[in-house]
């Protein structure tokens, strides 16, 4: 295949918000590989090691855990080399950057040059993870870790035990220590199965903190102010507060950047960025504007029970969109992605963003939830996805609101079952001439990164 086919940054504005990033179209089992000679290097030899979500709360937990093993890395060496991409005067990186992948592959590319240079230098070794990806990383650290290394898992809860169970006991044989820090809402007996193999395992409550504020009061260490303050921006942002715009640019800096950029210049200036990064930030941020105007400009509102839906598609920043949805009206908003998953945001008026996203494969907090509809069995289901806007995924998930709808209706919310499509089915499909209330076109307030 050309690349020049799958390397959308070249494409106008409005096509390349239609399709998944370059990173989608990387076959796994090269990816996999990649990922896995990247953990053996950093795993083998390190004092600790941390397998944490990649987002502005995840590596805030880095930051945190560098710092009390006196680990942290020297920023000026990662300033140096942003300041001269900025300028233009790094081609080599540039080109590098060009074939990175991150998690989420349907957004704009991190920039992964500066992982490369700080990973082998910090005695803590840092694995940026996900949902997708975690039990494979697990299965690293299980294969590569020291006799005696302490391990760290922050800002994951994994979806069953049984997915991690082998990886997990191995893990645990050979650690020195095994500690897990997160805030998302754990099941008891997953919980109960995790300690049971001597994980220290601390889960804050899920809508006052974030995986951040609980490293920072789980690790025995005198920290800076700084690190206070960190945690409680990190915050403002994963809990979708909203009270302190210097936490947009913590996730839009985590998001666009490398993991160990990212973790080495929060650690060394906490929330107040250095004038290099909040440079690349503002950058960054003229292209994310004109995508979250693209994914408004297509949204329907949709009434479902006592709620206004609003549903959309695009590669764009979520919480923004989600924030203008709710701005213009929606009491939840579902932000379906090119690489076939979605989003579901919720407000005061609906916090059962989980429950609907747990129809369908998902699942998160009652106001931020994320799911993949199983609909894709090959390439031409997403063709079809790109080509109708998800016309399929965004009726699964309405259908998913209107069981949540119905159980709310009798009384009950056990979780039900997964809603499934099924051709010549009726049920509120939004497609091109379905009737349905426009959402305003109102400009986003606030810019953010990624959420969860």
């Amino acid at each position: 295949m050309d690349d020049e086919l799958i390397e959308t940054d070249a494409l106008p504005l409005d096509r390349r918000s239609r399709l998944p990033g370059t990173g989608f179209f990387y076959p796994d089992s090269l990816d996999e590989d990649r990922a896995e000679e990247r953990a053996r290097e950093a795993v083998e030899g390190a004092e600790a090691v941390v397998v944490t979500d990649s987002d502005a709360d995840g590596l805030g937990c880095v930051a945190l855990i560098r710092e009390a093993y006196d680990a942290a890395l020297d920023a000026a060496p990662f300033e140096r080399r942003r300041r001269a991409r900025l300028d233009g005067t790094d081609e080599e990186s540039e080109a590098r950057s060009a074939s990175e992948s991150r998690t989420e592959s349907d957004e704009p590319v991190g920039d992964e040059d500066g992982a490369d240079d700080g990973r082998r230098e910090s005695t803590v070794a840092l694995l940026p993870s996900g949902p997708h990806s975690f039990e494979e990383d697990l299965g690293h650290v299980a294969d590569y870790l020291d006799e005696g290394t302490d391990v760290f898992v922050c800002d994951i809860c994994p979806d069953a035990f049984e997915y991690i169970e082998a990886d997990l006991t191995a893990v645990v044989e050979r650690a020195g220590a095994v500690r897990w820090f997160d805030h998302h809402q754990w099941d008891e007996a997953l919980a109960a199965s995790v300690r049971d193999l001597g994980v220290d395992l601390v889960v804050g409550e899920s809508d006052e903190e974030c995986s951040t504020d609980v490293t920072l009061r789980s690790l025995d260490h005198d920290f800076d102010d700084r690190f206070a303050e960190l945690a409680a921006v990190t915050r403002d942002h994963d809990l979708w507060l909203k009270e302190d715009p210097r936490s947009d640019d913590l996730a839009d800096f985590a998001y666009w950047t490398g993991a160990e950029e990212y973790a080495a210049v929060v650690g060394a200036y906490g929330v107040d960025l250095p004038a290099v990064a909040r440079e690349y930030v503002e950058q960054r941020r003229v292209e994310k504007r004109q995508l979250i105007e693209r994914a408004v400009d297509r949204a329907v509102t949709h009434e479902v029970g006592d709620w206004t839906v609003g549903v959309t598609y695009g590669r764009c920043s979520q919480n923004e969109v989600a924030e203008t949805l709710r701005e213009a009206g929606a009491d939840a908003a579902v932000i379906v992605k090119p690489s076939g998953s979605a989003s579901i945001r919720g407000s005061e008026g609906f916090e059962r963003a989980h429950e609907v996203a747990g129809r369908v494969g998902g699942g998160g907090h009652p106001k931020a939830a994320g799911c993949k509809p199983d609909v894709y069995d090959d390439m031409l289901d997403y063709a079809h996805h790109w080509s109708t806007e998800g016309a399929t995924t965004k009726r699964v998930i309405l259908r998913a609101f209107e069981a949540v709808a119905a159980e709310v209706e009798s009384g009950r919310t056990d979780g039900g079952t997964e809603a499934e499509p099924s051709d010549g089915e009726t049920g509120t499909e939004p497609s091109d001439g379905e009737t349905g209330t426009e959402s305003s076109n109102a400009k986003a307030g606030t810019e953010s990164g990624e959420g969860k």
